[in-house]
């Protein structure tokens, strides 16, 4: 995810206690359940009393704004730092990017994302702020299949992006097939290599 692509959803500063109370947060969801994570449940694991984590966010839309925004920062940085010292990043480069998943690491992507994904059908909020960073992974491999010369860049990129994000629910970190992960990310490759003839 790029950082000159204007989109709806900008980086937002967020500061050092605030990061570790949402860590608290993706904690509970990725290891709980997005059920369990409650302004209540969430002062209880950051050690705080209710009053003093309505202090960092008054809200729980507040706190879903800034968990969307951390999440997005942590990818946003990854890339960045991934692309520096890069004047161009190939199709290929960049799926190897997503499928390497280096930030997911860290926020328990594999947990994460399909409870995110369950959390956004109930809450308007995080549906709106997902919405907000997909656009994002969207317009990048866009841009980057029309560059390839692709003729439907956008249904190619939708197609991309559901092939990608499936194998967090399939080959993921604790999923029946995690086993396969390997085989899987080279197999999406070969796909790209064959279809829009990059090569290594």
């Amino acid at each position: 995810m790029s950082s000159d692509m204007s989109t709806a959803y900008q980086e937002v500063v967020i500061s050092g206690r605030k990061q570790e109370i949402l860590e608290e947060a993706i904690g509970i969801i990725a290891s709980e359940g997005y059920g369990k994570l409650t302004m209540r449940a969430l002062a209880r694991a950051s050690g705080m009393k209710l009053g003093a984590l309505q202090y960092h966010f008054r809200t729980w839309e507040d706190m879903l704004r800034a968990l969307a925004a951390h999440i997005a920062n942590a990818y946003r940085h990854s890339f960045e730092t991934f692309t520096s010292g890069s004047d161009s990043l190939g199709l290929r480069e960049l799926l190897q990017f997503i499928l390497d998943d280096e930030p997911g690491s860290a926020l328990h992507a594999d947990s994460l994302f399909p409870q995110l994904w369950a959390m956004a059908r109930v809450e308007p909020v995080m549906a709106s702020l997902l919405d907000d960073i997909y656009l994002e992974y969207l317009d990048e491999l866009e841009k980057h299949l029309a560059n390839e010369g692709s003729k439907t860049p956008r249904a190619d990129a939708l197609v991309l992006m559901s092939l990608l994000e499936g194998t967090t629910l399939f080959v993921g970190n604790d999923c029946r097939w995690a086993d396969d992960a390997k085989s899987v990310r080279d197999a999406a490759l070969t796909f790209i290599d064959s279809h829009y003839g990059t090569q290594d």
